[in-house]
């Protein structure tokens, strides 16, 4: 039986780092940007995140989440930019990376940096969003016809 449930955590563990797009709707009702949000999780076993290394666009999410793991963990940027707090066993954290945070973010677990669990988040550039101006009519004056 424990095979069969070690099987369904590693499948939830694989389905909870993928990555989840939402829409964002503009205020015509148009859905104009993809905002992500990409998980992060823990594994425990080799002492890792998982995945450790991401690539993200301005304006994306990276959560971290895990439960019920026997170690307690945390994730903090080496630069301070973002911080999950202290290390706990059930972490649930979010961080956006606004518009104009584009660059290389390294981050650790602290209790366990020595053991090697470390990451890096990769965001990229947001593209550029054109919007292009309706033009008015082009108004066409037509001769008077006489009768």
């Amino acid at each position: 039986m424990k095979p069969v449930f070690l099987t369904y955590v590693l499948l939830l563990l694989f389905l909870l780092s993928t990555t989840i797009s939402t829409p964002v709707i503009s205020e015509e009702g148009e859905s104009v940007v993809l905002e992500e949000e990409v998980i992060i999780t823990v594994d425990s076993t080799n002492l890792q995140f998982s995945p450790s290394e991401v690539t993200i666009t301005e304006g994306d999410t990276v959560r971290f989440f895990w439960q019920g793991q026997l170690l307690a963990h945390n994730a903090v940027e080496k630069n301070g930019v973002f911080d999950s707090g202290d290390p706990q066993r059930d972490v649930d954290y979010s961080f956006k990376f606004e518009v104009g945070t584009n660059g290389t973010y390294d981050f650790v677990c602290e209790p366990h940096e020595s053991a090697g669990m470390i990451g890096n988040i990769i965001v990229e550039a947001a593209p550029a969003v054109v919007v292009e101006e309706e033009s008015e009519p082009e108004t066409v004056e037509t001769p008077a016809v006489s009768l």
